[in-house]
């Protein structure tokens, strides 16, 4: 046979057969020795409720028949088994293999192969004791553990002259392909290797002979489609080989596509490219880390690339291979992490290198990856007091940058108290709620978009370009999903119970609606249902908000949102556990988009009739805009435009100044709706809320005391008349003293602005309290035992905040006003919103019953799962008066200054004055 007939029998034949033991195996886990049925792909802990944090050894069998061989060999291969496991077949060892997250091989000794043949499987996960800690384990130390086959097993048949591997570099610019064959059984054979284009054409070919374990070969085509994630066209390398006949056919996806930085931007295949991430940990609803289906892997995708992403970071683990080949197929960037480990020795160190080389050898091909972490936020290494653990990260950059020279890599993805010392990308994360804790955000973006010198190793030894693209790697706020809709068989999650080691115990998901229900915040959201949703818009109001202060700062090159979905207790998805949407999916994309309007909007509040001024921007991704005009309308009928020139990739421009006369006859809120277009065609949309007040009517306002000039000065200039107080109405004051406890004993009426300014006792007084009895030295050397900070009168501790669960960052609280009475005059809720920005409260009041959240709380806080109750607004009889107390800071700016200040100080005077006491004080 010629060698052209030859090559033509060749491309025409030849694959090899596989064969699935996926399926029921039987399951025996060491700590009871009992056998039962196991799903095999599936971590033991998904499967079995009396495991969920079991690690230590397990056993699985079954047995499978085998065809007619035909002198083809016999490949066991196992996706993954965690974290080290032993392969018996028939009673022998045929394998070992370390490491919990990569596939592994055993070729079966054809002398031991039966007609029925039984496959044992012994794995092991260690725990703290024996190990876990220098393991790569990634979130299994938040989540739990993950023990035994978790991902396909497989019979191969092939030929025993084959392909090991193929390992494909392919260059865009140059379009180029460099492909290393690994072929130590193929010794003596041809290979045809073929160019397969994405229309399914063959465009290019080459025959090797292979003479040595290892071949390269190198193509030039002459023109070439990129892959990207709006088109993601992908190749394949066929490689046939031969010995007179055909005896291996596999093939390759890969893509043309490059990922590139220079001058402080991102390049994706030499265009301006502006990333829109998100976190995503890989687990799932039933099978933890074990994809339910490929379709369930596709449809998460479209629902990501409908939510505006067009970057998914694969967070501390290695996913299924399935992960890859959907986002290589649908079209989405990955960048991928190395599963941590917990202490740094120089085994740890060790693995996770080897992890690293497994991921390469598996994953290297697809074009889809594009970053690589090599520690996330310091986890396993100590940077800031160990500076071995720094050399190792530069150096262990620079051996990831010289094995993969094609992708992008980050030492050290860090946050505060850790840093970079030697990356591509200059990226941090941090979180903080709004409008919580909106200045901080404010200030953080604009110190970090500034080059910020603590994002970098402050001991002398970072090697710092000055041009590393700078990336929000993480940020973001908790929602919550809907109970309902996260079941599994109609009953509520196993997860759901997990969760109370974390945020002091505001993770916690089970009894949430009980919670809810026992705090009656009914009376304040009308439902659970409906607060379920509040606190998704909450979620959506701080990440649009964050979102467009990123995109305010053009040296910020793209953000990371935390997270993809929800993960077990952790509530910060855009996508519940099952992969359920939040109220808000369908609205998303406006913002996390490529072109964003930003309204640039000092105070989200106005009075009515009062102009009020904002300035717009534009940010645009990577396309360059024609001259554009942005259109603006009010809800009220107001509308105009503002005309804006041509605009460059990864840039930022001003539109101009909107100039609003809001009306209103009553206190409401106020939507202003933005696009923009270009040549007609529109390009970007956004709105914003602002609360308009109208007008303070005059009225006949009580008579108020106060001694603080401050709380006496914003009273006045409000309309108050200020009096001594034996005239006054309400007396005004920011803490108690003993004759303030008696006066409202008298039947005094009180307003208490508890807000931090004034020392207490962390209650609303400023005396300490005496010891009570016993009196005996029975905690330290005093006698009697301290009082706690509610034991003195009105019995409230006053708590600060920052350095609690109620300070508002990556888990939310959830502040609220029950908008009755006095209070139904503040617009929108019942959560509060950027409006309440000047005013929100640095400290929370607790000493309150759950049945006292009915009613005399009329504003507080809940915790992530509805956990931590606090007041914000609360009243309080004492003896025939009474007071109410509140932590909102209502004079940070002049009177009037602020409509939402002005606004709560007449309503909590209201709601004073309006109290029942039954005598006026004498």
């Amino acid at each position: 046979m010629d060698m052209e007939t030859a090559m033509a029998a060749i491309r025409t034949s030849g694959q090899r057969d596989h064969i699935s033991l996926d399926g029921t195996w039987s399951f025996a886990h060491a700590s009871d020795g009992v056998w039962r049925e196991a799903a095999v792909p599936a971590p033991w802990q998904a499967l079995f409720a009396d495991l969920r944090q079991a690690s230590g050894g397990a056993i699985y069998r079954r047995t499978f028949s085998l065809p007619d061989l035909s002198g083809r060999e016999v490949v066991l291969r196992f996706g993954a088994v965690s974290y080290s496991a032993e392969i018996w077949l028939n009673g022998h060892l045929i394998g070992q293999h370390e490491g919990g997250y990569l596939p592994f091989d055993c070729v079966i000794p054809s002398a031991q192969v039966q007609s029925v043949n039984e496959v044992e499987v012994r794995c092991h996960l260690p725990d703290a004791s024996d190990g876990f800690a220098e393991i790569p384990h990634g979130k299994q130390s938040w989540y739990g553990p993950i023990g035994g086959i978790w991902q396909s097993v497989t019979l191969e048949l092939r030929d025993p002259c084959h392909l090991t591997h193929c390992a494909i570099t392919a260059n865009l610019p140059l379009r180029e392909i460099r492909a290393v064959l690994t072929c130590p059984a193929a010794l003596g054979a041809t290979a045809l290797v073929q160019v397969i284009d994405p229309q399914g054409a063959s465009v290019a070919e080459q025959t090797r002979s292979l003479t040595a374990a290892s071949a390269q070969l190198h193509f030039t085509l002459p023109d070439v489609q990129p892959w990207s994630p709006e088109g993601p066209a992908l190749y394949r390398l066929r490689v046939t080989l031969s010995h007179d006949a055909i005896c291996d056919v596999t093939e390759y996806p890969f893509g043309f596509r490059s990922l590139e930085t220079k001058d402080g931007q991102i390049f994706l295949n030499g265009k301006p490219w502006y990333m829109r991430a998100a976190l995503d940990q890989d687990y799932y609803p039933e099978g933890i880390c074990t994809p339910p289906s490929l379709e369930f892997l596709e449809d998460q995708l479209h629902k990501a690339k409908a939510l505006g992403l067009n970057m998914l970071r694969c967070h501390i683990k290695v996913p299924d291979p399935r992960y890859y080949e959907v986002a290589d197929r649908l079209g989405m960037l990955i960048w991928t992490e190395i599963p941590n480990v917990g202490t740094f020795t120089d085994a740890s160190a060790r693995r996770m290198r080897e992890t690293m080389q497994g991921i390469l050898a598996r994953d290297g091909n697809h074009p889809s990856i594009v970053i690589w972490t090599l520690i996330n936020e310091d986890w396993g290494i100590r940077t800031c007091e160990d500076p071995t653990h720094r050399a190792w990260l530069k150096d262990t950059y620079d051996w990831l940058k010289a094995l993969d020279p094609t992708r992008l890599v980050v030492d050290n993805s860090p946050c505060h108290g850790n840093f970079h010392v030697k990356t591509d990308l200059n990226d941090f994360h941090y979180y903080r709620s709004v409008p919580e804790r909106r200045a901080e955000w404010n200030a953080l973006t604009a110190e970090f978009a500034a080059g910020a010198d603590w994002a970098w190793s402050p001991y002398g030894d970072a090697v710092r370009r000055g041009d590393e693209p700078l990336l929000v790697s993480e940020f973001g706020v908790w929602g919550l999903p809907d109970p309902a809709k996260v079941t599994l068989n109609g009953a509520e999650p196993w997860w759901m119970e997990t969760g109370a080691a974390w945020g002091d115990g505001a993770a916690y998901p089970h009894g949430v609606q009980n919670r809810f229900d026992t705090l009656r915040l009914d009376t304040v959201f009308g439902g659970f249902d409906a607060f379920i949703a509040a606190a998704q818009w909450y979620q959506f109001a701080n990440l649009k908000y964050e979102i467009e202060e990123i995109r305010a700062h053009p040296s910020i090159q793209g953000y990371v949102i935390t997270e993809f979905t929800d993960v077990h207790w952790e509530s910060n998805g855009l996508l519940d556990m099952n992969r359920n949407p939040r109220v808000f999916h369908d609205l998303f994309a406006s913002v996390n988009t490529d072109t964003v309007i930003l309204p640039r909007i000092a105070h989200y509040a106005a009075w009515a009739g009062q102009a009020f001024d904002f300035e717009v921007e534009v940010a645009t991704g990577g396309l360059t805009l024609g001259p554009c005009t942005l259109h603006w309308r009010c809800d009220d009928g107001a509308a105009g435009q503002l005309d804006l020139p041509a605009l460059s990739a990864l840039s930022k421009d001003s539109a101009g100044t909107v100039r609003l006369v809001p009306l209103a006859a009553s206190n409401r809120m106020m939507r202003i709706d933005f696009s923009l277009e270009v040549s007609g065609q529109v390009r970007a949309t956004n709105s914003v809320e602002i609360a308009v007040y109208a007008a303070r009517p005059a009225a006949l306002r009580p008579k108020i005391a106060a001694s603080d000039k401050a709380i006496a000065a914003f009273a006045k200039g409000l309309g108050y008349e200020v009096v001594p107080r034996a005239k006054a109405d309400v007396v005004l004051t920011r803490a108690l003293d003993a004759k303030d406890i008696a006066a409202l004993q008298a039947g005094r009426r009180y307003v208490v602005f508890a807000d931090g300014v004034t020392k207490t006792q962390r209650n609303l007084r400023v005396e300490e309290g005496a010891r009570e009895q016993p009196f005996i030295p029975i905690v330290d050397d005093t006698p009697g035992l301290p009082r706690g900070p509610d034991s003195l009168m009105p019995n409230i501790n006053l708590i600060a905040r920052h350095g609690t669960m109620w300070r508002g960052d990556w888990i939310a609280g959830f502040s609220w006003l029950r908008r009755q009475g006095p209070l139904a005059a503040m617009p929108g809720g019942p959560l509060v919103d950027l409006s309440f920005d000047r005013v929100i409260p640095h400290h929370v009041m607790t000493g309150f019953k759950v049945s006292d959240f009915a009613g005399p709380v009329h504003a507080g806080i809940v915790v992530g799962w509805v956990h931590k109750p606090a007041a914000l607004i609360a009243e309080r009889r004492v003896g025939r008066g009474g007071l109410v107390a509140s932590t909102f800071r209502l004079f940070n700016d002049l009177a009037l200054t602020d409509p939402v200040a002005a606004a709560l100080f007449d309503a909590l005077i209201d709601l004073a004055q309006t109290m029942p006491v039954e005598t006026a004080a004498a």
